[in-house]
């Protein structure tokens, strides 16, 4: 803490903000002027904790967000102008004690577990989103697809800056590209640990949004904004290390996967159903996983298959410490605090149970018979958010993994989004059924 107030004062920091994430993965926070930091440290700032979704009852309101001298970013003057310390925070009891429905404690509990198994979880996710002209009108601001190559527009002028700040904050991205669907990019951050890695997209998504306001255009994080083109997704690449070596290779495995990695994919596969209302937590994310649009429908996994839930990339031979898997059903509305956990869960699970892991699918599963899936053996995810609530509703992991406080308000917190949804009439019932009944 002293050396974060030295630099405090060194960078010449304007205003606090302290950040932390309610159970739906929305940031919450409050400013605080410089002086007031160092109490802030030591007591932590009380707030009303019957406020924020999902958290505590009025009678049991108060609640303490105490910030973590060890994850910190320093915002130029470009976003807000002026610099402006943003630290991220643990939700606390009055009396000190985690609160077991804050999300990155059950992150923490999760890591800390696997850390119990000698495991080290890191992650490196691929961020897609959507520039558009306005928060309610989600026209495309170009026509460009993969990897296009274009002349500079606003889109392409608020992504330049946005990686700009994102390096002067501290935080590394490797690469940046256009997508597939018109008007969409994609941001790819360095593997960090994942507490880490999931404080970074709270922040990065926050910088994403502010600077396209700057531009007088929208970043939307939607999974599924426009009809008929492909929707956005948060792939992430994991790997488990075990004393500073990478758990996941081996020299001899089949796509040089160890034991642990093919047991890790094999409980992905077996509880991915049980946790994609965790991964994909809003109405809109069933819009995405949908075949035809490049997202994972179906519970496989392979090394070139884009239709696979599971890929294993390629890596150079001579840095085993890129063996990886990429888990390609998130999307980036998820709360990252508690996929994280999810996924790290059922991979564990995986382990511990020695589960084995079926044969490849290198196939197009979009194009394959029904019963060739069936002979593969090949389920699929949930296809709403209805199907995937009851799904995790009856599980013992997903359970385990949030703790049981947690699981029960997130269920409800769900079902009770999925009525409101239920029973709105929509445009398509309007044009389908008034003219003709």
């Amino acid at each position: 803490m002293k050396k974060l107030m030295e630099h405090v004062k060194e960078e010449k920091i304007g205003t606090v903000k302290l950040w932390f994430t309610d159970i739906l993965g929305r940031t919450k926070g409050f400013d605080l002027s410089v002086r007031e930091l160092e109490r802030a440290f030591e007591e932590g700032i009380v707030f009303d904790g019957s406020s924020i979704e999902g958290f505590v009852r009025i009678e049991e309101s108060d609640l303490i967000a105490r910030p973590d001298p060890d994850s910190f970013f320093i915002i130029p003057e470009e976003v807000n102008g002026e610099k402006t310390l943003v630290i991220i925070c643990d939700v606390l009891h009055p009396d000190g004690t985690p609160y077991n429905s804050c999300p990155r404690f059950i992150l923490k509990k999760n890591m800390e577990y696997a850390g119990k198994k000698g495991f080290e979880f890191f992650i490196g996710p691929e961020l897609e989103y959507f520039y558009f002209p306005g928060e309610k009108n989600p026209v495309p601001l170009d026509e460009a697809g993969y990897f296009e190559v274009f002349p500079y527009d606003e889109p392409e002028r608020a992504k330049m800056e946005t990686l700009r700040i994102l390096e002067k904050t501290g935080i590394r991205v490797e690469a940046t590209h256009h997508e597939v669907a018109s008007s969409q990019h994609e941001i790819d951050f360095r593997y960090e640990n994942a507490l880490k890695i999931a404080d970074i997209l709270q922040v990065a998504k926050i910088i994403i949004k502010q600077v396209a306001r700057k531009y007088k255009i929208y970043a939307t994080f939607m999974p599924k904004p426009v009809f008929g083109i492909n929707g956005s997704g948060l792939h992430c690449h994991q790997s488990l290390f075990k004393e500073g070596k990478n758990a996941f290779y081996s020299e001899d495995g089949v796509y040089n996967l160890s034991d642990i990695a093919k047991s890790y994919i094999a409980g992905l596969l077996e509880h991915a159903r049980e946790i994609t209302a965790i991964t994909n937590q809003w109405v809109n994310s069933y819009k995405r996983l949908v075949v035809g649009y490049e997202a994972p429908v179906y519970l496989s996994w392979g090394r070139k298959n884009r239709s696979a839930l599971i890929r294993v990339p390629a890596f150079k031979p001579y840095k085993p410490n890129s063996c990886r898997i990429e888990y390609r059903a998130p999307d980036p509305a998820c709360n990252p605090y508690l996929a994280f956990a999810s996924m790290l869960g059922a991979g564990l699970t995986g382990i511990e149970r020695g589960y084995k892991l079926r044969n490849p699918i290198e196939e197009d599963i979009y194009a394959m018979p029904e019963e060739v899936k069936k002979k593969y053996g090949i389920d699929s995810l949930p296809d709403s958010l209805y199907s995937a609530v009851l799904l995790m509703e009856k599980s013992e992991v997903a359970k385990e993994i949030l703790g049981e406080v947690l699981f029960e308000k997130f269920i409800k917190n769900k079902k009770t989004e999925w009525e409101k949804y239920r029973i709105q009439v929509t445009d398509y019932e309007i044009n389908n059924y008034l003219p003709v009944l």
